[in-house]
């Protein structure tokens, strides 16, 4: 087997930053505030700043990060709707807040919701949708979306577990409807080992948030217990590390998007349709998409890419619909094309904020040689 000479993912903490991040964990173990302490006030004041909400709350993970504003929102026996092609996370917190969820299809011109799947899909006993930014884009139908949910009189909810720091039209991802989450999983773009960040305007939402994170305690220092809260904390080590690289977020960004111009650049006359980023976007790019031709197989280019060219493609977003996955079958009602056709088609090549051009050109070259080989 050839050695990995480009892997699909990596992630970056240079030594300073380790150094600085080591530091605030002794300083954490030395003051016994390991929990709900200062670097966690700071990175929900600099997240919140940073993506223009009034309120950030900073959780446990990005999954505990959709399941509380749900909770705090009172979807229990009601229906949220949920797109087809997303992480098992987004439909598995709305059933555990109580919801019957319904899967909607999805655009395989942006990944995300299908405004007029969404149209179809609101029922009498619909209370919100759940929109997600895949691979870092914001939806170029976010306002449409918006829109008919509005229309509708349902709440529109952002899953930005891909999308820190991707905006529409100026506006940062997480601010377009009622509240939106975040993931701090090492494979992110901002990595914080563990993590989530709720965001909200609405003070309400961000009061209830507060409260069930933390074991649903009226205040930190009472044991009144007036929800069924669950400990979704953030630690400090955590608030550590996550602060360190949003301190480096913009700077992730955009080596990203380099790598993002090269591969555009580089593959314009292959066979690969890569997804389009609208200009009025700015993605982050925490996944590079493109479609594969048709009679491809997607398994057999990944295996010939990482065992004879050393270049391992980033997992799928995502490869089996959540209406075809086992664990949802109580819900699954028909087939949904879109969904199940960009999630067949589509590959995600190698991108991270190390990656050097000479890492894209390998990809590049890589990818052409293999595609015509298949």
């Amino acid at each position: 087997m050839t050695k990995m000479r480009v892997p699909p993912a990596s992630v970056h903490f240079p030594p300073e930053d380790r150094a600085a991040i080591l530091q605030q964990i002794d300083e954490c173990l030395a003051t016994g505030q390991l929990t709900l302490g200062k670097l966690g006030g700071q990175l929900e004041e600099r997240f919140a700043a940073y993506v223009g909400a009034d309120h950030a709350v900073a959780v446990n993970s990005g999954t505990s990060a959709i399941e509380i504003p749900l909770r705090a929102m009172g979807v229990e026996g009601k229906e949220v709707l949920v797109p087809a092609n997303t992480f098992f996370a987004t439909a598995a917190a709305a059933i555990a807040a109580g919801a019957s969820i319904r899967f909607v299809d999805c655009d395989p011109r942006t990944m995300a919701v299908d405004p007029n799947a969404l149209r179809r899909a609101i029922g009498p006993n619909t209370a919100g949708v759940i929109v997600v930014h895949i691979g870092g884009l914001v939806t170029p139908d976010i306002a449409e979306l918006r829109k008919i949910c509005d229309d509708e009189g349902v709440w529109l909810f952002e899953d930005a577990a891909h999308a820190h720091g991707s905006a529409h039209d100026g506006q940062m991802a997480g601010t377009f409807g009622v509240a939106g989450s975040f993931s701090f999983y090492p494979t992110k773009v901002m990595a914080g080992g563990e993590g989530g960040m709720i965001v909200t305007n609405d003070e309400r939402v961000a009061d209830e948030a507060r409260i069930y994170r933390d074991q649903g305690k009226a205040s930190f220092l009472t044991n009144l217990h007036t929800r069924l809260g669950y400990n979704w904390r953030m630690s400090e080590p955590h608030a550590a590390i996550a602060l360190s690289q949003f301190g480096r977020l913009d700077e992730f960004i955009a080596r990203r998007q380099h790598v993002a111009a090269r591969y555009d650049a580089g593959l314009a006359s292959s066979p690969l349709t890569p997804l389009v980023i609208p200009d009025t976007s700015r993605c982050n790019y925490y996944k590079y998409v493109s479609f594969l031709p048709d009679g491809v197989d997607r398994a057999a280019l990944k295996q010939l890419l990482r065992e004879e060219y050393g270049v391992g493609l980033s997992g799928e977003v995502y490869d089996t619909p959540l209406h075809q996955q086992p664990v949802f079958e109580a819900w699954a009602d028909g087939p949904l094309p879109g969904a199940e056709q960009l999630c067949a088609r589509h590959i995600c090549l190698p991108v991270s904020a190390v990656m050097t051009d000479d890492d894209a050109d390998i990809v590049i070259d890589s990818v052409r040689s293999a595609l015509e080989r298949l």
